[in-house]
């Protein structure tokens, strides 16, 4: 009997000692992907998706883009910087385009951003809309849109940062952020109470970790 009591308790300790080399490497490759570019964004959802939310600090490179665009539009800069989170996680994401067509940084539908007077508008507001068309100014101009050319560059560019957060701090102001509307201007953004939730949650974070 002793025998076999000391044979289990080898055993026990040998598979104790497995599940803990799996634990490591698991957690090792874990960290390894989340340095990677490439697989870093379908990471973080697939994390995300078990329960296991992933928190990004805001990258200091943008900080500087949301006070500026935030005082142009009057609107609180960690807004902005909670739409980036929420949107694209800083732009970490694998690629800029959404399933349902939303594009760029922080995820404009087409229509959105050159304005839904564009005669091919309907429906979610992908649109046919040639790229050349989607990010002239004048023709945002003409068709209502939110895009902004905030870099004067000639072109509006949904995948150019500053103009990305330049247009979403102009539709959040055009829709209630600049009178203190948040939830408004945010549920107009996304049409979801999740949405609204998620970002609100990460603005007031924001708040409190960079007066």
């Amino acid at each position: 009997m002793v025998k076999n009591k000391k044979t289990k308790s080898v055993k026990f300790r040998l598979l104790l000692t497995l599940l803990t080399l799996i634990t490591v490497v698991m957690i090792s490759t874990i960290f390894v992907v989340l340095n990677d570019d490439e697989y870093r964004g379908k990471t973080l959802d697939l994390l995300e998706q078990n329960g296991a939310p992933i928190e990004l600090e805001i990258p200091e490179e943008y900080i500087s883009v949301y006070k500026d665009a935030a005082d142009k539009y009057d609107i609180d800069w960690h807004l902005l910087a909670a739409h980036h989170r929420v949107e694209t996680r800083f732009s970490t994401m694998d690629t800029l385009v959404s399933p349902v067509g939303a594009e760029g940084h922080m995820q404009f539908m087409p229509c959105t951003f050159i304005g839904w007077q564009h005669p091919s508008c309907e429906g979610l507001g992908e649109g046919n809309i040639p790229e050349a068309e989607l990010t002239d100014p004048s023709a945002i101009e003409k068709y209502g849109g939110y895009g902004v050319d905030a870099n004067q560059d000639g072109v509006a560019d949904p995948y150019h940062i500053e103009d990305a957060v330049y247009s979403a701090a102009n539709y959040l102001s055009q829709n209630g952020a600049s009178d203190g509307d948040l939830e408004r201007a945010i549920f107009l953004y996304n049409r979801s109470d999740q949405y609204v939730d998620d970002v609100l949650g990460y603005y007031y974070e924001y708040k409190e970790k960079h007066p």
